[in-house]
């Protein structure tokens, strides 16, 4: 049987959807665990730049997230202990306004229970941004209060907003976002990725 991260990169179930953006580009699944991780990090979907590269959070979003987790660019990317499993794995286009559009649900209803089956060993969960905080939690509240809320499910799991530029000026609001949440993610990262 084909391994399953061969099986979503080879995947084309919204060619014509991706057609049909603003971007009209084919789909390129960016595939990024292995069983053996112990760090999840579910996200919403590939960004422009990380589809030309293959690489997620190949872009400056990234490199706010690795500075959240405290890890280096070669911790993060190492597939044996940190998984990074978006709820859309291709870039879903731009609509007529040059907005990001959201990951295609059929994505996440295809791929995303069985990839959750092959990584029995997360020991934390990382939820980057409204969509993965509604799959993986079934909340309906704003990324704010659930985000908010994180002592109610730490250390095992931590909501983030997106780390992306256009959150700036949220985390300018927040302050205690970056004092209270950031410290105790880093610990727990750190325990796992140096146990």
């Amino acid at each position: 049987m084909t391994p399953l991260g061969d099986q979503i990169r080879a995947c084309t179930l919204c060619a014509d959807r991706f057609a049909a953006t603003q971007t009209g580009h084919s789909p390129r699944p960016v595939v990024w665990f292995r069983p053996s991780a112990r760090i999840l990090i579910a996200g919403q979907a590939p960004g422009a730049r990380v589809h030309q590269s293959g690489k997620p959070f190949d872009d400056p979003s990234g490199e706010r997230l690795r500075d959240w987790l405290g890890l280096s660019e070669a911790e993060f990317y190492d597939q044996s202990r940190v998984a990074i499993v978006p709820m859309g794995f291709c870039f879903p286009g731009y609509d007529a306004k040059g907005s990001d559009l959201p990951p295609p649900r059929i994505c996440g209803e295809t791929w995303h229970d069985r990839v959750m089956q092959e990584l029995e060993k997360i020991e934390l969960t990382i939820l980057v941004g409204g969509y993965a905080h509604k799959y993986h939690l079934g909340v309906k509240s704003g990324v704010t209060d659930t985000v908010k809320g994180w002592r109610d499910h730490a250390p095992r799991l931590f909501a983030l907003p997106h780390p992306s530029w256009r959150n700036t000026a949220w985390l300018r609001k927040k302050p205690w976002f970056e004092a209270d949440v950031l410290p105790e993610l880093r610990a727990e990262v750190q325990r796992l990725i140096h146990d």
